[in-house]
């Protein structure tokens, strides 16, 4: 008997710590959220951005190292003035966009958490995929949680979560035309990831 109230003690008391947990939604209509790249290489600097993102993260603003979630970018989104590059960079050299259509970072757990203000600057660590190529990764992360913000933003009560990350990748590292012309387009790709998703009421 002591066993089963002590068991159903612990099962109560785990669940009242993640009562708290938030699901925030990162489809954004108004394609507000972004993420812009840059390749700086010896003959030419490309500068693009994507729009279409989406994903779900679970925040608890009292633990917030159990944060977990997915972002998710559709490849086809991603955008540079040059129509003939754009080309080339979703297409089958490159990123392939129609096989592999989704660029995607799935986050398993924050740590080295440090509070500024109203920020929770961490590093996100979990795996990116791109080209259905996946990868360990490690990203610092800077996460702004505005309880009861969301109808400032969308006419909606609720709070928001705002994202906002700068990290690199490699072409070689995603098979995306491994170690060839360097001279053009620069093997490391940095990225300005800037997301808020919505919890509504």
């Amino acid at each position: 008997m002591k066993f089963i109230l002590l068991s159903f003690s612990t099962l109560l008391g785990f669940s009242l710590s993640h009562a708290d947990t938030i699901n925030f939604d990162f489809k954004d209509p108004k394609n507000v959220n972004n993420i812009i790249f840059q390749m700086d290489a010896p003959l030419e600097s490309i500068n693009g951005s994507g729009d279409s993102i989406s994903g779900l993260v679970k925040f608890d603003p009292e633990n917030p190292e159990l944060t977990k979630g997915e972002i998710t970018l559709d490849a086809k989104s991603l955008h540079v003035g040059n129509p003939v590059l754009k080309e080339h960079m979703l297409g089958k050299d490159w990123l392939n966009a129609e096989k592999f259509p989704s660029i995607r970072f799935t986050l398993n757990q924050l740590n080295d958490i440090k509070k500024e203000g109203i920020h929770l600057l961490a590093n996100a660590h979990g795996k990116m995929t791109i080209r259905n190529i996946t990868l360990d990764m490690k990203i610092p992360v800077k996460l702004t949680y505005l309880k009861g913000m969301l109808e400032k933003r969308n006419r909606v009560k609720g709070d928001l979560l705002v994202i906002r990350s700068k990290f690199s990748v490699k072409r070689d590292d995603f098979n995306i035309q491994a170690g060839q012309k360097l001279e053009k387009v620069a093997n490391e790709i940095e990225l300005s990831l800037n997301v808020a998703g919505a919890a509504p009421f």
